[in-house]
């Protein structure tokens, strides 16, 4: 099978397409051939040395990616069988090595693709919402009525965040630039923050929760605007002594969350996006043998919605 290695950490030029053998499964595994692959700011950082890149560092032809949507080809589990079309986040944080047009997965890191969605729609709905699910809803507890912002709203977590903390019942604010905002307010949002004309303190205050994409500048700001006991959870930092220090004062609990692969969550979201209340917007769609340009596109950090690679 054809598959995407990474040479050493380094510059989309490390990311190399050569035949290696079809995977073997194991126990509970089903095979996956694979028709789409969504790309994540994980995937770039990984490749030039960050990201999750230490915890993969021991793996001999590294392969990158954990996003899939596919057909199973071979089943050595009591949940799927061949034939059956399927989506999700394999083995993250460890080895997905999505980056195949075959894939060794556990059964319980997948659920079956609704029948109403592409393929390409599917494997944009795995890390990015999954996520947001599991830091909304199962991490943050947010309630109907509970205020929540969310940075980089437009982006390809904010964009599901916007949906399922609306679905949650939540008064939701995203910020982005003016030219997301129409799409931010199709998204379901009942506030936009500008962050180019507009600070966090003239635009909101009294939030509850707020989903950070940022860092560490942003969680900063957004601790003026939480109000006393309200919650702060980053997916791209860890909390330093001046954030700890910040939130002491007003008594705000702040975190950093790291998404795991859990198939109950992606059957969650499969019923979501069967019916309606989840959808997934991918903005641009490249072949397999562009990889280096949607790696390229990723980390240029102005990407709107999701980004697909298909085989």
């Amino acid at each position: 099978m054809k598959a995407i290695i990474l040479s050493e950490p380094g510059s989309i030029n490390n990311l190399t397409i050569r035949e290696i053998p079809l995977p073997e499964i194991n126990p509970g595994e089903v095979l996956i051939k694979v028709k789409a692959i969504g790309i994540n700011p994980v995937d770039a950082k990984t490749r030039s040395g960050g990201g999750v890149y230490k915890m993969l560092s021991k793996e001999t032809s590294l392969i990158l990616g954990w996003d899939i949507s596919g057909e199973i080809a071979a089943s050595r589990s009591d949940v799927f069988k061949v034939g059956d079309q399927v989506f999700g986040m394999v083995n993250f944080p460890g080895a997905g090595k999505a980056y195949a047009e075959y894939v060794a997965a556990p059964d319980t890191h997948l659920a079956l693709k609704p029948e109403n969605i592409s393929y390409e729609e599917a494997a944009a709905a795995t890390l990015a919402p999954l996520t947001a699910l599991q830091v909304l809803r199962n991490e943050a507890a947010i309630k109907p009525g509970d205020r929540v912002l969310i940075h980089a709203a437009s982006g390809g977590v904010g964009h599901y965040a916007i949906q399922i903390a609306k679905h949650l019942g939540a008064y939701v604010i995203g910020t982005s630039s003016a030219a997301n905002r129409d799409f931010i307010f199709s998204l379901g949002a009942d506030e936009h923050i500008d962050y180019n004309s507009q600070t966090l303190q003239e635009a909101s205050d009294n939030v509850d929760f707020v989903l950070d994409s940022l860092g560490v500048d942003a969680i900063i700001r957004s601790l003026e605007v939480i109000k006393k006991g309200g919650k702060l959870i980053s997916i791209v930092t860890q909390m330093t002594e001046d954030i700890h220090k910040k939130a002491d004062q007003k008594n705000i609990s702040t975190a950093f969350y790291l998404v795991q692969s859990n198939g109950n969550d992606m059957n969650t979201l499969a019923g979501w996006l069967k019916t309606g209340v989840l959808k997934s917007h991918v903005s641009n769609v490249l072949p397999f043998e562009h990889m280096a340009k949607a790696h390229k596109q990723i980390e240029s950090g102005r990407t709107v919605d999701k980004i697909v690679v298909t085989i």
